[in-house]
């Protein structure tokens, strides 16, 4: 049979190689190879190629070059080439898309308590603690011997794991247990930009691992996070003692090493990841990466939306960091609408320090500083910025003169270099404590770090105040008071400074972030091969450590997916996210407004999307904002994408409706309304929105709308009734702005909501409305 097929195949490939080949391999004065990812149509394989391989390797690349070959959630391939060789492939009739390999990066215990989580009771008894639900976390890998992963107790692995656990440098199977249940880890991308000569590649003295071992902790602080085991006696060097646990603590975890230790993570490896992940059967995907330049590029061109969809559409529930680029407005990173997008907020637990000047003065900061106290101990006091000098203000490596700062505490203001570092570079130069004060930026927002050397960080108003007193005193002094930590903090949640803020600057008619959980010192499992500051300096180990950022704020959600996933098995990614939405805190423990780190002020949606995640209530939501794979091709046609880049995202042909739909119509649980500065006088827009019963079969729901000053909100029918056989039920929503009326906030917003009430405080279904002007040209 092989001998007969030669001649047809010889054929086949004489003619190819005439035909086609000799413009893929032309050769280029350009030389330069990088990494690009080519989707193409699978459609057009020709049936002689066994396999997509076997084709892209004869008719768009040499073997050799090409890293990933993707086949769930995306179909093409990732190769190293030329920009000639790129725009020849770009050419040819099969290939729908092809785009530059980018670099992504990370954004970066008490949190379950603040969720509203409660020991046999609530959503951690009702879901068996999300027993035997699979969380695959995209990250840097996992130390595997911590206590957190544990598989004390656990029945076996679930049936339905298909998945795998690589072996590689001090990783083998045997790491893997029932709580551990898969490891891989994807490098190919990360070699290419390496071996081509990129500014990306692992620094020969950074140590790293190539297998799923974590270097650098990251990784296994949100798998932890989001389903660490029960672990008594834990504490970061004494700070935060206590039980700690992830979210879902029975949940099982499978690890996708995407990112390595001073080399961020590349797309091409992430969209790898997001197809094994697929393949081998999980049910949540955490995902704490994101684009580092601020700026969303368009879902076809994006591997983590293209990635997150290919699992959405499956079912699979995708939780991501909304980026840390806060507080500016439009820093939300991770926009697509099928994605889970997090900000991060306080808990009611803080680490503070005094600051004592020489003239009495107690300035408040936070610290997690656990070396030698500096016992009352008054030090002369230098800032280094009153030069001028930008690098000495901010303490840069080699900035500071030895002669200025020895023996003394020195004030760095914040920026430009890792907090941590800049501890290292006063010690170096001999000084024995840092005040690191805030800028106007990042405001009053504080986190906590475990600086090597006795050191606070202060927000703005400290920070100029001590500032003051150095320019004002002849001899000015401080010390620095430790002490340890507080609970009951309040107010709390407040937003922190840092977590990414709308409006969402790709497509405004959708609300991002969606919500917040706790990012802000949060306590978690960590590495052995490096400090808690991350600094190669740092000999100190411990089993955890407390870390900020929207990363820490994902996989709690991620977790809690887990948790309503396992008592909700038949809920949609889509539902999941509605009941999160929908039942959030827009109030702090106060009971007052929710406000911003960064000043103090109460903060608007565009800050906490719904609200503060509040799983005591989203177990039992009432009603759910459902959306199908049909609703989110439907916004895609909306917003402008045509049958081949839609294709791009979801693999399959798309077909769009020949009256254009509105991409306001999303079924989405939040409604944004969008008017034009043009507009003189009252506007108006509807929106449709269809709600399912979750709840009591036999049920009536009433509305209730809030709206600011003048927006008029109307809904019809204002009454829902669901039986046992009428479950879904639509309305009506029309957002009436009178620009005459309207008084804007600096976001050139105003903010109402919506909420579908069942009575007897059993149900409050509440969804935010954003009322927004833009230019012409924006909307």
């Amino acid at each position: 049979m092989a001998s007969k097929s030669f001649p047809l195949l010889f054929l086949f490939f004489s003619i190819f190689l005439y035909s086609f080949p000799h413009q893929i391999h032309t050769f280029s004065t350009d030389l330069t190879v990088q990494t690009f990812i080519i989707r193409v149509d699978s459609r057009s394989k020709p049936s002689i190629f066994p396999t997509h391989y076997h084709w892209y390797a004869s008719e768009f690349a040499d073997s050799p070059r090409i890293l990933h070959v993707y086949d769930t959630v995306f179909h093409g391939f990732s190769a190293s080439l030329t920009q000639d060789q790129a725009s020849t492939i770009r050419r040819h009739p099969s290939v729908l898309a092809i785009f530059e390999d980018r670099r992504r990066e990370l954004h970066t215990t008490r949190s379950p308590q603040f969720l509203g989580l409660r020991n046999q009771r609530g959503l951690w008894y009702d879901s068996d603690y999300g027993s035997d639900v699979i969380i695959g976390v995209l990250d840097t890998g996992i130390w595997p011997e911590r206590r957190s992963f544990s598989d004390t107790n656990l029945g076996p692995v679930p049936s339905r794991w298909k998945g795998a656990c690589e072996a590689g440098e001090k990783f083998s199977a045997g790491n893997c247990n029932r709580k551990l249940i898969g490891a891989r880890f994807f490098t190919k991308g990360h070699d290419a930009s390496m071996n081509s000569g990129g500014p990306f590649g692992m620094n020969n003295e950074t140590l790293e691992y190539r297998s799923p071992r974590d270097s650098d902790g990251h990784g296994t602080h949100t798998a932890s996070t989001a389903a660490g085991m029960y672990v008594f006696e834990a504490n970061m060097s004494g700070y935060a003692p206590g039980i700690a646990k992830g979210v879902a603590p029975k949940a099982r975890l499978a690890v996708y090493k995407v990112c390595w230790k001073n080399s961020g993570c590349f797309d091409s490896d992430i969209l790898s990841a997001f197809d094994n992940a697929v393949k081998d059967g999980v049910d949540v995907i955490s995902i704490s990466i994101g684009g580092s330049d601020g700026v969303a590029a368009p879902y076809y061109l994006d591997p983590i939306a293209i990635g997150a969809y290919g699992a959405v559409s499956r079912g699979i529930f995708v939780s991501s960091s909304g980026g840390n680029g806060g507080p500016d407005l439009m820093t939300v990173t991770n926009v697509a609408p099928w994605l889970t997008t997090v900000g991060a907020g306080t808990i009611d637990r803080n680490f503070p320090a005094v600051i004592i000047l020489g003239d009495g003065q107690k300035l408040s900061g936070v610290s997690l500083y656990s070396g030698a106290p500096l016992n009352g101990k008054m030090y002369s006091l230098v800032y280094p910025g009153k030069s001028g000098i930008l690098s000495a203000s901010v303490c840069m490596e080699n900035s500071l003169d030895p002669k200025l700062v020895k023996g003394k505490i020195v004030i760095c203001d914040r920026g430009n270099s890792p907090r941590v570092a800049k501890g290292l570079v006063v010690k170096k130069a001999g000084g024995v404590g840092m005040i690191l004060a805030n800028g106007m930026n990042a405001g009053e927002g504080l986190v906590g770090d475990a600086h090597i050397l006795p050191a606070c960080a202060i927000g703005v108003t400290e920070g100029d105040l001590v500032k003051k007193y150095v320019s004002s005193t002849s001899n000015p002094t401080a010390t620095i008071d430790f002490q340890g930590t507080l609970l009951g903090i309040k107010p709390a949640p407040i937003v922190a400074s840092f977590s990414g803020r709308g409006f969402n600057g790709l497509d405004p008619q959708i609300l991002k972030p969606d919500l917040i959980a706790p990012g802000v010192n949060i306590l978690a499992a960590w590495t052995d091969a490096t400090g808690p500051t991350g600094l190669e300096s740092d000999t100190r180990r411990t089993e955890f450590n407390i870390l900020s950022g929207t990363s820490m704020a994902c996989p709690h959600v991620s977790g809690a997916a887990a948790l309503l996933k396992s008592a909700h098995p038949d809920w949609s990614p889509a539902a999941i996210r509605s009941a999160m939405m929908t039942t959030a805190n827009i109030f702090n423990n106060r009971k007052q407004p929710m406000t911003d780190e960064a000043n103090g002020k109460v903060l608007s949606p565009y800050g906490f999307g719904a609200g503060h995640i509040n799983l005591d209530k989203a177990m039992d939501p009432g009603l759910i904002y459902d959306i199908t794979n049909e609703d989110y091709v439907n916004f895609l046609c909306a917003v402008g994408y045509v049958p081949n880049t839609i294709q791009v995202i979801t693999k399959a042909p798309a077909n769009c409706p020949k009256k254009k739909p509105l991409a306001e119509n999303l079924n989405y649980p939040s409604i944004t309304a969008l008017f034009s500065t043009a507009t003189v006088g009252a506007s108006s827009k509807n929106f449709i929105r269809t709600v399912t019963n979750v709840g009591h079969a036999n049920s009536i729901y009433v509305v209730k709308a809030e709206a600011p000053k003048g927006v008029t909100v109307t809904v019809k029918p204002t009454k829902l009734v669901f039986t046992e056989t009428v479950k879904k039920q639509s309305y009506i929503v029309t957002v009436t702005a009178d620009s005459k009326n309207l008084v804007l906030d600096d976001s050139s917003a105003v903010f109402g909501s919506l909420s579908w009430t069942d009575g007897g405080n059993l149900h409050e279904v509440r969804s935010t409305i954003v009322v927004s002007l833009l230019t012409q040209s924006a909307l």
